[in-house]
């Protein structure tokens, strides 16, 4: 993995200047979403069918993402917190920072089959995509507890830096990384010992973070610095610097690794970062005090928890723009989900976003027009060679 990565640093220039924007036109439809109470942070199933949300009232929504509606609450009066879903989408596990638990709740019967006992003040959690465990972060204790799926026993405690907030997996399974919120650092753990191999230095509160789906970079957001740091998972050193941001908390990454989105608690909107710039290309304006993000597995929504709002936000991301990465996303489009009101959505006439009738077809192969380009000139520039090689005169007897 950390071979891969290193080749995708040398060619990220080339892969940077052939990633080119879209744009999207798009209709409107409307949903409405009722019973959400201080919702903290949010989880896609595998299928995409399903987005569960933790409330600070003391329960979990189950919301259908074909309807945005919420289709079932699972009552937790233990504080639920974090919230992560099982790779094959059976269960999702839940902390309770209430009660020093987790609770795994079957996503057949939305009920919750086993309770776990782990450190004080759980909050983050995150499964391997192996599927074969849980780690999970203990705010109080300042540790990681390490749940085994097979069994849901407590099989490992990691100590890490002051107050562990919330944890990414990279995509091999092989390491953990951890932002300390009271150390300012981020602690990496190696699931094959679970111990902490290194120890890395990031700015005044890490919250949330978030790893490339190749592996090659963590993104975790600094809420005390209104930054987000870029960490080289190879070197584990920090590579870039995004500022200007105030008070970000959760952040989440495009299955297609082309961007991060960064909820900003501060200022009530998402930063889109495009990861091959690591600039900020857009503010999406969402509810009150954002919080968390996740992205559906299609990379067709990006789903962003509004504490105060009491909502959840739905963005609707340009189909182009789910399977190929751009330097910088020109539309997209929000979906506001509130316990009252009736809120708007854009999608295409496909239910996709946009109709593909509306994107020029020179935009849709603008990746393979600049490879095809590159190549021919290689191709051209050695029959040259060869030529001028033939055109050698004859050595005169």
């Amino acid at each position: 993995m950390r071979v891969v990565c290193a080749l995708l640093v040398l060619f990220s220039p080339f892969c940077a200047f052939a990633l080119l924007s879209q744009p999207v036109r798009a209709q409107v439809l409307t949903a409405t979403v009722t019973s959400l109470n201080e919702p903290f942070e949010v989880a896609v199933t595998p299928n995409g069918d399903y987005a569960y949300v933790t409330n600070g009232g003391g329960w979990v929504s189950a919301i259908n993402t074909a309807t945005n509606k919420i289709t079932t609450t699972i009552f937790d009066r233990n504080g639920p917190f974090g919230v992560a879903v099982t790779p094959n989408g059976n269960y999702a596990y839940v902390t309770n920072g209430g009660s020093g638990s987790v609770s795994v709740i079957s996503t057949a019967t939305n009920k919750v089959t086993k309770t776990i006992s782990v450190g004080n003040g759980p909050f983050g959690v995150a499964v391997t995509p192996n599927g074969a465990y849980a780690y999970v972060t203990n705010f109080g204790s300042n540790s990681v507890s390490v749940i085994s799926a097979s069994s849901n026993t407590v099989v490992a405690t990691i100590t890490v830096g002051s107050n562990p907030q919330s944890l990414a997996i990279t995509p091999d399974s092989e390491y953990v990384y951890v932002t300390n919120f009271g150390a300012a650092t981020v602690s990496v753990i190696n699931t094959a010992t679970n111990t902490v191999t290194t120890t890395v230095d990031v700015e005044s509160g890490p919250f949330g973070v978030a790893v490339t789906p190749n592996g090659c970079y963590a993104y975790v957001a600094n809420s005390g610095s209104g930054s987000v740091s870029v960490i080289n998972t190879t070197t584990n050193a920090v590579t870039a610097r995004i500022g200007g941001l105030r008070e970000p908390l959760g952040v989440a990454v495009t299955p297609n690794g082309g961007y991060a989105y960064v909820a900003n608690d501060g200022s009530g909107n998402v930063s889109v970062i495009s990861t091959a710039t690591n600039k900020e290309t857009k503010i999406l304006t969402v509810g009150s005090a954002p919080y968390g993000v996740a992205v559906a597995p299609n990379g067709a929504y990006v789903y962003v928890t509004n504490l105060n709002s009491a909502s959840v936000s739905v963005i609707n991301v340009d189909p182009l723009l789910r399977t190929s990465p751009a330097s910088h996303p020109t539309s997209t489009q929000i979906l506001t989900l509130t316990p009252t009101a009736t809120a708007t959505a854009f999608v295409g006439a496909d239910g996709n976003g946009a109709s593909n009738s509306n994107f020029p077809i020179y935009q849709q192969h603008s990746v393979v027009i600049v490879l095809t380009t590159v190549l021919t000139v290689v191709v051209v520039v050695a029959v040259l060679v060869k030529m001028k090689g033939k055109e050698q005169p004859a050595e005169r007897v």
